[in-house]
């Protein structure tokens, strides 16, 4: 057949890359060999456009077991124990199917975790729509929210922490960014390097269908009018089969019959022979006639191309093929040898005793293309906002409108609908800081939380990757955990417009000083490029999931006050930072100006030193403060409470605006026993942390003196107000 420039593009290549895969074979590709190239050098799969920026990232540390490269990435929490996580992105799916889209995001990422030989305990999400008036929203958050929630509960693993966040920029490209959470034993890793020679290679799982095909090169490419007609490159999910995928391999892992494992995820079939055999060295020689399909008549092309769910290659030992095949029976999932290892180094696929494809693997994987994109700097627009030249606001009114506003009102109604309980180790779920797993039969826990800042990262993209970062570490110290790593969703536009190009680049030297800084290393990840349509990029949106560790989980410490007169303590200095604020957006409509300084060393120090604080059992409740500032966060802090708070004006700065909804980083609000005052205060000034007595906590009502008084019930009804009418 031959290949004319209209195929190589159907495929998503260009056409000096396909006269690139000539010379690596030296010959044209048939078209089963087109695909497969298709696949494997796409943005999704290759990484093209960021590898080289992505290897600036810190990766390593003490606590680090396995980083980038894997499946998921490994960290060590003692005692044999460890946690296996990674985020990953399914954005274009989910905006043509949302529910189906958002479903199998969650069943890929489950196999992320569960292949490594981990057990999955937790799921996150990070979710991001469009203004809730346009036309799309609800539909698509109804179907996204109905997909990640009907998926993790049929299998029965607890979905206890996100965001959903609106902004006019996610219109035509929404972001369905899912976490998965496991643990195992340190020495029960496993990964994905194939070793050994004529070593069986077995296909596990569920049929091979024809959904999905191209899902990997459509994820990989802009939208325009014409994305619904991708409707077919959307996967189709079954979580039940899924579960029982899972504990047919984690069975199946209790002896030494394997010797690696791969989950079939983005491009199917090829992506995991070929990420096995490169990473082993080896060559792989498959024969396609034998994999279990679903449908009749399916091609070579269609079988290498699909992305069909609940799949799973992997190399088994010499002899333990009949024993392995048992436990698959015995959980009525498909156990079929399919090929076998070999010295060739090259992908070979047969169907019925022909050859249809020859490639070397280096092609594929090593030798795929990687771009060093020309990128601009962001031009920062130091614009300080005058508020004397604002309509005047009360700070009551600012405060109503910021708590009824789409992205600060009360998401319980999304949150229902996942089980957060499932298990019976979830020590604090949605709706603090962060979410607390205890680590099963065990005193300790690990906490976890999803944080991005597409504004900031707009605006500044150095500052906003930086700020994202320590957001993400301050959320789980608030709840009393050591910050031990992280993983990273990058969802970014058209890496092939400088600009966009800039901001991805900014952006992780931002999160890689910040990381370095903070010993807070990346061990998983993934990058969505191509996030927009018809030329109109996303914001950039880079997406933090992180993990730390409570050694001894006493109580689950959350951000809901506890009791009254007790004292209100705030951590970190206040300069009242307007610009880029949630008070400007909801109260004026004003998104300009740089975001608030990072000052990593005030991060680091505040943090620790609260964390001693935590560890001496002085904090009854604590929560960060964020986007909406000191007010929004002692709001939050009494709306699910029988107690509010009586806030002190401030003496030293005046304009109370910029003191009460100022956005300045490296900050808390703890609340503590009036008798352990002084003990709290020896520990900050010993550890130079700045910081201000600014109250004290009462029954029922949250006021500032002279300026408002709500009843906590009255705020309560602010905060749902807008999802109740949606």
């Amino acid at each position: 057949m031959n290949i004319s420039n209209k195929i190589i593009e159907n495929h998503g290549l260009k056409i000096e890359e396909f006269e690139n895969i000539k010379k690596l074979l030296k010959r044209e590709p048939n078209l089963l060999e087109l695909g497969i190239f298709s696949a494997m050098w796409n943005e999704h799969c290759s990484y093209k456009s960021s590898r080289i920026h992505l290897k600036k990232l810190p990766t390593k540390g003490k606590q680090v077991i396995q980083g980038p490269g894997e499946n998921a990435g490994v960290i060590d929490i003692g005692d044999n124990d460890a946690i296996v996580f990674k985020i990953e992105s399914h954005n274009h799916p989910s905006y043509i199917e949302p529910y189906q889209g958002a479903a199998t995001g969650v069943g890929g990422i489950l196999r992320d975790v569960f292949t490594m030989g981990a057990r999955p305990i937790a799921l996150l999400n990070s979710i991001h729509f469009g203004s809730p008036e346009h036309a799309k929203t609800k539909s698509l958050l109804n179907g996204v929210v109905s997909g990640i929630g009907g998926y993790g509960n049929c299998i029965g693993i607890p979905t206890v922490a996100g965001e959903t966040k609106f902004n006019e920029t996610y219109n035509e490209n929404i972001l369905v960014n899912a976490m998965a959470v496991g643990h195992a034993l340190k020495d029960k890793i496993f990964y994905s390097k194939a070793k050994g020679l004529n070593k069986s290679v077995v296909y596990v799982g569920s049929k091979t269908g024809r959904d999905g095909i191209h899902g990997a090169s459509m994820a990989s490419a802009e939208f325009d009018e014409n994305s619904e007609e991708k409707k077919p490159t959307v996967q189709v999910g079954d979580p039940f089969t899924e579960k029982l995928l899972m504990e047919a391999c984690l069975e199946l892992m209790k002896d030494n019959s394997i010797i690696s494992i791969q989950d079939m995820g983005a491009a199917g079939l090829t992506s995991s022979s070929v990420e096995m055999a490169s990473k082993g060295g080896l060559g792989i020689e498959l024969e396609l006639e034998k994999i279990p399909c679903r449908e009749e008549n399916m091609t070579p092309y269609e079988i290498m191309l699909s992305e069909s769910q609940e799949r799973m290659l992997i190399i088994l030992e010499d002899g333990k093929e009949l024993e392995a095949k048992k436990i698959f029976d015995k959980w009525d999932l498909d156990f079929v040898v399919i090929g076998k290892t070999t010295k060739t180094n090259n992908l070979t696929l047969k169907y019925n005793n022909k050859t249809e494809g020859e490639i070397p693997i280096e092609a594929l994987a090593s030798k795929a293309p990687l771009y060093d994109r020309k990128w601009i700097k962001k031009k920062p627009k130091k614009i300080e906002i005058n508020l004397k030249d604002l309509k005047k606001i009360k700070i009551e009114d600012a405060l109503i409108k910021i708590l009824s506003s789409p992205n600060h009102s009360n998401k319980s109604w999304i949150t229902n609908q996942y089980d957060q309980s499932v298990m019976c180790d979830t020590a604090l779920k949605s709706g603090s800081d962060a979410a607390i797993i205890r680590i099963h039969n065990k005193d300790k826990a690990i906490a976890v939380s999803v944080d991005s800042s597409a504004n900031y990262c707009k605006s500044h993209p150095l500052t906003g990757g930086k700020q994202i970062v320590c957001e993400n570490w301050r959320n789980l110290i608030a709840v009393g955990a050591k910050p031990l790593a992280i993983t990273n969703c990058l969802n970014f536009g058209n890496p092939e417009n400088k600009e966009i190009m800039g901001e991805f680049a900014e952006c992780l030297e931002g999160i890689k000083e910040a990381c370095e800084f903070l010993n807070y290393p990346v061990v998983s990840g993934n990058v969505s490029f191509y996030n927009g349509t018809n030329k109109k990029n996303i914001y950039p949106t880079p997406v933090i999931g992180g993990v730390g560790l409570i050694k001894k989980l006493k109580y689950p410490l959350n951000l809901n006050f506890k009791k009254e007169n007790s004292i209100l303590i705030l951590i970190g200095k206040t300069f009242g930072h307007l610009e880029q604020s949630c008070f400007l957006k909801e109260n004026y409509s004003l998104n300009e100006g740089m975001p608030p300084e990072i000052n990593l060393l005030n991060e680091k120090n505040n943090g620790e030193s609260l964390l001693k604080l935590i560890n001496e059992s002085f904090v009854l409740s604590c929560h960060d403060i964020s986007s909406g500032g000191l007010i929004t966060a002692l709001a939050e802090m009494s709306i699910n409470t029988e107690f509010g708070a009586k806030i002190q004006k401030p003496k030293k700065l005046t304009n109370l605006l910029r003191y009460f909804f100022g956005e300045d980083q490296a900050r808390y609000v703890i609340e503590i026993e009036a008798i352990n005052l002084s003990k709290v205060e020896k520990i900050l000034k010993d550890n130079e942390v700045y910081y201000e007595n600014i109250g004290h906590t009462q029954k029922e009502y949250f006021e500032i003196e002279g300026e408002l008084k709500f009843s906590n019930k009255d705020l309560f009804k602010i905060n749902n107000e807008w999802y109740n009418n949606y």
